[in-house]
C-alpha cells in the first residue's frame, strides 16, 4: 500500500466530512486507506462516520487523548509505505497525494539534486491556505530557539525578513525548498521513519507535538521539506477554542518542546513563561467571530439549488461567470459536486479579498460550510434543518 491518511478528530462532524469527502477524491487513483481516530467527540461525528463512510476504519476512544497519543494509535493500524497525519478541518486537492508522492519518489530517484541520499527524506509539507484563500504562514517554519521565538512573540519578523527564520522566510510560498519544522495539520512522511521517531511525544497533549516530531526528524540528520505545488485548506480556528484552555497547554506546551531540547536557564525560562502567556493571549484576543454584511451571495452549481435562509442568491453555473464589483460584499458558495476541490481552491486565491467570502455546499447532507477568518471557528449552516 502507498498512502495511509491518518486523520484525528474531536467534535468537528461537519469538518470532518468535508475532509473525509475530499480525501476520498485524492486517493481514488493510489493504493490507499484512510483511517479515523474520534477522541470521544460529544457531537455526532462517530455516527456520521458509520453511516455515510462505513467502509473507513474508525477508531473510537472512550476519552479524550490528546493528539499525540490519538495519532499514534492510528499510525499503529497503518499499512502504507507512507503516512499523512491530517487535521480533520482541511480540505485536500484531488492532486496533493499524487504531487507530494510524485515529490518523494523524484527526489528518490535524484538525491543529487538536494544534496542528499535518498533515505535521509524527513516530513514534507504543502501549501496551506485558511477559508478565505490566504496563505498560512506557519507552512514552513524554523526552529523556534529563543531568540526566533521573541522575533516572532513581537512581530519582529514582519519588519525584516532578516527577523524571518520562524516562519521560513528564505522561501516564498510558491518556493519548494528545505524547512525546518512543518505544521502537524498536514505531514508526509514514511511509516519507517514515523516509527524510528517513536511518533508523536505523548508527553506533549498538544501544540508543541508538530515542532518536537519535525525537530527530531532533524536531530537523525533528515531533511525536511515545504512542497509549495498543491495547496490544501485548513480551517485553523475549527479545531482550536483559544479560551483560557487554550492558553495553559499552549504554554504547557511551549515549556515542554524548551525542557526537552534547550539546555535549563532560569532567565531563558522566565522569558518564554512571558512570551508564551503574551503570545497565548494575543491568539485569544483573535479569534472573535464578527458578522459580515453580505450584499449578495454567488452559487456556483451546474445544478438547480434552493438556498433557504440566503438573501439575493444568485446562481451561475460556471466559475468565469462572476465579475467582481469592489462596492459590493460577496458570499461564494460553491457545490462540490459541480466542481472539484482543486478548482475551488485556485478561484479562492485568485479572487481573495476582504470583501469576499468562501462557503462550500455539500449537497449529501443539504449543508454549506466555511469560515470567514483563520481565526474564528467556522460556519455551518444545515439546510436540511431550515427547509
Amino acid at each position: 500500500m502507498q498512502l495511509s491518511v491518518i486523520i484525528l478528530n474531536y467534535n468537528v462532524r461537519y469538518f470532518l466530512e468535508l475532509c473525509v469527502l475530499s480525501v476520498q477524491k485524492a486517493i481514488q487513483n493510489l493504493d490507499a486507506e484512510i483511517i479515523v481516530i474520534d477522541n470521544n467527540s460529544s457531537d455526532d461525528s462517530c455516527a456520521m462516520m458509520k453511516l455515510r463512510f462505513p467502509n473507513i476504519k474508525l477508531i473510537e476512544n472512550k476519552e479524550n487523548l490528546g493528539f499525540p497519543k490519538g495519532n499514534n494509535i492510528g499510525v499503529k493500524e497503518a499499512k502504507g509505505k507512507f503516512i499523512c497525519i491530517l487535521n480533520p478541518d482541511t480540505v485536500v486537492a484531488e492532486d496533493t497525494f499524487e504531487k507530494v508522492l510524485s515529490f518523494v519518489s523524484s527526489r528518490a530517484r535524484h538525491p543529487e539534486r538536494s544534496r542528499g541520499t535518498s533515505d535521509d527524506l524527513g516530513i514534507v509539507g504543502c501549501k496551506l491556505i485558511d477559508g478565505t484563500g490566504n496563505f498560512l504562514p506557519e507552512s514552513k517554519r524554523g526552529v523556534p530557539t529563543p531568540w526566533v521565538a521573541f522575533t516572532k512573540i513581537f512581530g519582529l519578523y514582519k519588519i525584516s525578513n532578516f527577523f524571518g527564520k520562524y516562519y521560513a522566510q528564505h522561501l516564498t510560498e510558491n518556493q519548494t525548498g528545505k524547512v525546518d519544522i512543518l505544521v502537524g495539520a498536514f505531514m508526509v512522511m514514511k511509516l519507517e521513519l514515523y516509527n524510528e521517531l517513536g511518533g508523536f511525544d505523548e508527553n506533549c497533549f498538544m501544540y508543541a507535538d508538530d515542532i518536537d516530531l519535525s525537530y527530531r526528524a532533524l536531530l537523525l540528520k533528515k531533511q525536511n521539506y515545504y512542497f509549495h505545488e498543491t495547496t490544501v485548506i485548513h480551517y485553523k480556528g475549527e479545531c482550536t477554542v483559544r479560551d483560557e484552555t487554550y492558553m495553559k497547554r499552549f504554554q504547557e506546551a511551549m515549556n515542554f518542546f524548551y525542557k526537552k531540547h534547550f539546555n535549563y536557564s532560569f532567565f531563558f525560562t522566565f522569558f518564554m513563561k512571558i512570551g508564551s502567556f503574551v503570545f497565548s493571549l494575543f491568539k485569544k484576543n483573535q479569534q472573535k467571530n464578527s458578522a459580515i454584511s453580505i450584499d449578495e451571495t454567488i452559487l456556483f452549481s451546474k445544478e438547480i439549488i434552493e438556498l433557504y435562509s440566503f438573501k439575493k442568491v444568485t446562481n451561475l453555473n460556471s466559475l468565469e461567470e462572476f465579475k467582481v464589483k469592489q462596492q459590493c460584499s460577496y458570499q461564494l458558495i460553491f457545490d462540490i459536486n459541480s466542481f472539484s476541490f482543486l478548482e475551488i481552491m485556485q478561484v479562492m486565491q485568485k479572487w481573495k479579498a476582504k470583501n469576499i467570502t468562501f462557503k462550500m455546499y455539500v449537497s449529501q447532507n443539504k449543508y454549506v460550510i466555511g469560515s470567514n477568518s483563520a481565526n474564528d471557528i467556522g460556519e455551518i449552516i444545515n439546510l436540511s434543518k431550515i427547509a
